[in-house]
């Protein structure tokens, strides 16, 4: 019996600011517990929010990147339930008149190739505190340092058909916002969270099924597999009989199951009006469009360009487009003068095994296109560039002077490559008559043969000629 999968996303983003959201608490992660609090953010009597510009500024480019319409009056609004993490007794969010509205991210699906998800709206909201129930035995304790977090809360359309799906588009979702230096989005911190709601039905049914809530993954890899869980789940409750109810779940990743947490809240159920505390947020037009003009180039953009201008093959230009520093690391190296080709296979075949490990490049890009340089001229071949590379990485040499002291820098002398072709073509005679009565394939092996012989200094432009003239 074929069953199809209806999930939508709840992303949850913590905003890169210094700042909280409604007051100059620090936002520092790993501080001690209550450190980083004051009365707006303990929710004190008399004490008034004021929203981050800063904040507000993150999260209306980040809505800009994903396609939304940013709205020049949003309206803030207490979002009222009961949690010893939340002091006020309320979440300051916003409901019916969010931020920003219909956007959409492309995606590749595993199953449906080329796809675009629908963001239905992106608002901006503090966060709550965070429950501790590891620090206190038979006790939980509450850090209130998160309190008034600012935060991005990104929901899409019910548009994703497999757990797959889901995981392309939070992988998709996740390069966006770094791209624009909106977030972090370090999931062990919790600057990113993901809650997924996940039904079931007949395909070709408009109906949508009785949906659950799945939350605690700590990383996309979970998240589909959750997914996955859920959805065979719900498939097994309906088959046997049952009906699926509307609830909120937790994940274990270490067991791999899903457990109930409590009954799924709807927007009634949180009391939703207007913070009578703050004012509707208004934004200019003209406000909006300078946050527009500040988005760099986003990365299907620029792999676009990379194939279309620079002339790169499509993995190529997906490998250098996904991160913001590589693909800039990349244009910095071709702006010195290399050909776009050859500066894609340093990068991404030498370069980029640094940065992977350390976050960084080590050897700054016009050092690289001076190394590539010296290939060029032919003042040292390609494999003794190769091995030059990696000493630039703690050296502060320029290249030339890396290759001098290896001894790496190419031999164009022709008494010195007659020396060595010489000693080559004695060493191997029966290759030699071979080689004159027609295997003319055999050149190559004693090209190598001569290469092999002078350590790898022998310039093999040069090699070859001569070798060939003393054959005859």
């Amino acid at each position: 019996m074929t069953w199809e999968t209806v999930i939508g996303l709840e992303v949850h983003v913590q905003l890169l600011t210094r700042t909280k959201m409604f007051c100059g608490c620090s936002t520092r992660f790993g501080d001690a517990p209550n450190t980083n609090v004051c009365p707006v953010c303990l929710g004190l009597p008399g004490a008034l929010p004021v929203p981050n510009e800063q904040a507000i500024r993150l999260a209306t480019r980040a809505a800009l990147a994903l396609g939304c319409t940013v709205h020049e009056t949003s309206v803030f609004a207490r979002k009222n339930y009961f949690y010893p993490d939340l002091p006020k007794g309320y979440q300051i969010s916003q409901f019916d008149q969010p931020l920003a509205t219909a956007g959409g991210i492309s995606i590749e699906s595993p199953e449906r190739g080329h796809i675009t998800i629908g963001v239905t709206r992106l608002h901006v909201e503090e966060d709550a505190g965070k429950s501790l129930h590891d620090r206190l035995p038979g006790r939980t304790a509450v850090d209130l340092n998160r309190a008034c977090t600012p935060l991005a809360e990104i929901v899409s359309e019910p548009d994703m058909r497999s757990p797959g799906e889901a995981r392309a588009y939070l992988t998709k979702l996740k390069q966006l916002l770094l791209y624009c230096q909106v977030s972090d989005c370090n999931m062990e911190e919790g600057s990113l969270r993901v809650d997924a709601n996940i039904s079931i039905r007949r395909p070709g049914d408009p109906k949508l099924g009785t949906k659950t809530e799945v939350k605690n993954m700590n990383s996309f890899a979970n998240v589909e597999r959750a997914l996955v869980v859920e959805r065979d789940r719900q498939i097994a409750i309906v088959e046997a009989g049952g009906r699926v109810e509307q609830v909120t779940l937790l994940f274990n990743a270490g067991t791999g199951e899903v457990r109930q947490m409590r009954s799924k809240e709807d927007s009634h159920d949180y009391r939703y009006f207007p913070d009578p505390d703050l004012p509707p947020l208004v934004l200019t037009r003209l406000w909006i469009e300078q946050q527009k003009a500040a988005l760099p180039e986003l990365p299907d953009d620029k792999r676009e360009r990379f194939m279309g201008v620079l002339g790169l093959p499509p993995y190529d230009a997906g490998v250098l487009a996904a991160e913001r520093d590589v693909a800039d690391y990349f244009e910095s190296v071709v702006a010195a003068g290399v050909e776009p080709k050859t500066a894609s296979n340093w990068v991404i075949n030498d370069a980029i095994r640094g940065y992977n490990e350390t976050g960084s490049f080590a050897v700054l890009p016009s050092r690289l296109a001076a190394l590539i340089g010296l290939v060029k001229d032919g003042v040292v071949s390609n494999q003794a560039a190769k091995r030059v590379f990696p000493e630039m990485l703690t050296s502060s040499d320029d290249p030339r002077g890396v290759a001098e002291r290896l001894g790496l820098v190419q031999v164009g002398d022709s008494d010195a490559l007659g020396q060595w072709i010489d000693e080559v073509l004695a060493a191997n005679p029966k290759e030699v008559e071979r080689y004159k009565g027609g295997e003319t394939k055999l050149l190559g092996f004693l090209q190598g043969q001569v290469m092999k012989k002078s350590g790898g200094k022998a310039d093999p432009k040069k090699v070859g000629p001569m070798l060939q003239e003393k054959l005859r």
